[in-house]
């Protein structure tokens, strides 16, 4: 901060400033009451000619309206505060690149993503590039760059350095091709959305950790700013589609919620396929701090009719849960919505709360393949309690399954056409090569994000990269780490609570 001006000081400081300003005493008061100001005309006339005090806070309301103008002006100044004031942010580095990308996105066209990238870049001293993935995880591709001539190569996820970036959320240096870069994850929190390949000017720049910590600042806000324009057009959209999707696929998209999220306790991630011509499968969850909600759904058929239903259940299931409604209320709430629009609807799936505070897990299983908890790394048992028959059948005597779960628990919730995958003998991929999967992944230590990722296309892969029916995950993880802090702070005061939030730092 600069430091503050004497009263003396400030009252010479103000009367040179105001000869650059070219105002007549009438003109200044008239700015100055603008502000706020409470002194008369003539007291400031005779503050100006130090014949009399004013307070600090007018004279600083004083020093604002000369500064006003001389900023209009271009003139000499500024004034004197009567306090200290914060700096002038600098012309380069973190902050104004930040900045930067803030006041460049406000009216700025989805298109025009890459440009503010770019813009940020320079600030930074490197060249950055955009490159999404595509909405089935498969490939990297470079948005249009206004210094890159020409397309950029697209980048498969599982064999290249950007890959890396993207599958473990790290940045990842190279200077294979005599030009040093990184490879910086592009998040939405914990969602991955992408990497930006950022062009250094020195080798030794690799190895600036400041410079790292700095461009993954970068590649948080423009993945903020990638989920807030994507809303406002379809540009960003199509580089991350791989192909056309179907009417069906387009309603279920538009109804899922991010592909990964997490908060400091929990985290979870989903994935659905074929990505462009799902039909009947959604998932769905509700993040809290002491709460968490899951839910994954399976309309029966084929195309957008088995969409449409699937989609009702949904956000049936969704309004009464926004309105505090337990599992139970929401299974009644799919049966009512189903009834009413789709009598001859059939939708199977699994709703399921967890209370963070005491792990009591309560869910309802409609019809649907049994959730899978997985406790130290092993699967420990099928949850098949809450069974009821599918939503749109009567389903209105049912129970509600509880379980007791533990931090660093795992759920899986998923649909039939994981399991029912099929190769080119008629060998189900099944429950046990399922099972097996999921307890090699633990060991593994990946996040459910690319656990997802990795399941899906062992899944594809199984069936030849061709699904007869959609497949669905839903994976959910109770981290161990923080599971103390929520049990404190949910039993103290907000003040109380911010105290825990700082012991645990």
């Amino acid at each position: 901060m600069t430091g503050g001006a004497s009263e003396q000081e400030q009252r010479q400081g103000i009367a040179d400033a105001l000869t650059g300003a070219e105002l007549t005493h009438e003109e200044l008061w008239l700015r100055y009451f603008g502000l706020g100001g409470t002194a008369g005309l003539m007291e400031l006339e005779a503050y100006v000619h130090d014949l009399m005090p004013l307070p600090a806070g007018e004279r600083d309301m004083l020093a604002h309206a000369v500064n006003e103008r001389l900023t209009e002006l271009a003139g000499p100044g500024p004034a004197p505060y009567s306090r200290p004031l914060r700096e002038a942010p600098p012309a380069d580095g973190p902050l104004p690149a930040l900045v930067g990308l803030l006041k460049g996105a406000r009216l700025a066209p989805p298109e025009d993503l890459p440009v503010l990238a770019a813009a940020a870049g320079r600030t930074l001293d490197t060249q950055i590039v955009v490159y999404l993935v595509d909405y089935a995880q498969r490939e990297l591709t470079p948005l249009p760059h206004p210094d890159l001539p020409g397309e950029g190569q697209r980048l498969d996820v599982d064999s290249s350095l950007a890959g890396r970036a993207f599958r473990r959320t790290e940045v990842v240096a190279s200077s294979a091709d005599g030009t040093p870069r990184l490879w910086v994850p592009l998040l939405d929190g914990a969602e991955r959305l992408g990497v930006l390949e950022v062009a250094l000017g020195d080798v030794a720049d690799l190895y600036d950790l400041m410079l790292r910590e700095q461009l993954t600042w970068v590649g948080a806000q423009l993945g903020h700013l990638l989920t807030a324009l994507s809303g406002y057009g379809d540009s960003l959209h199509a580089p991350r589609l791989s192909r056309v999707r179907t009417p069906a696929a387009e309603l279920i998209w538009s109804l899922l919620p991010p592909l990964a999220a997490g908060t400091a306790g929990f985290s979870v991630a989903g994935l659905v396929e074929p990505s462009s011509e799902v039909g009947g499968d959604a998932f769905d969850y509700a993040l809290a701090a002491t709460s968490v909600s899951l839910a994954i759904l399976d309309g029966m058929g084929h195309g957008l009719a088995a969409g449409l239903m699937a989609s009702a259940a949904l956000v049936a299931s969704r309004a009464v849960r926004r309105d505090g409604g337990s599992v139970d209320e929401q299974a009644r709430a799919i049966d009512d919505a189903l009834a009413e629009q789709y009598p001859d609807a059939l939708v199977t799936g699994v709703l399921a709360e967890l209370d963070l505070t005491t792990g009591q897990l309560r869910y309802v299983a409609a019809g649907h393949p049994h959730p899978l908890l997985l406790r130290r790394g092993q699967v420990v048992k099928a949850l098949e309690g809450g069974r009821r028959t599918p939503f749109g059948v009567d389903g209105r005597q049912f129970s509600v399954g509880e379980e007791h779960l533990e931090r660093g628990d795992v759920l899986m919730l998923y649909t039939d056409g994981v399991t029912e995958a099929r190769d080119a003998d008629g060998g189900l991929f099944g429950e046990q090569r399922l099972i097996d999967f999921l307890e090699r992944e633990a060991a593994s230590g990946h996040p459910p994000s690319e656990s997802v990722r990795r399941l899906m296309h062992a899944v594809l892969s199984h069936q030849d990269g061709i699904l007869r029916d959609d497949a669905t995950v839903l994976l959910a993880r109770w981290d161990a780490t923080n599971g103390h802090r929520l049990e404190r702070e949910a039993a103290t005061s907000p003040i109380e609570a911010a105290a825990v939030r700082e012991q645990g730092r």
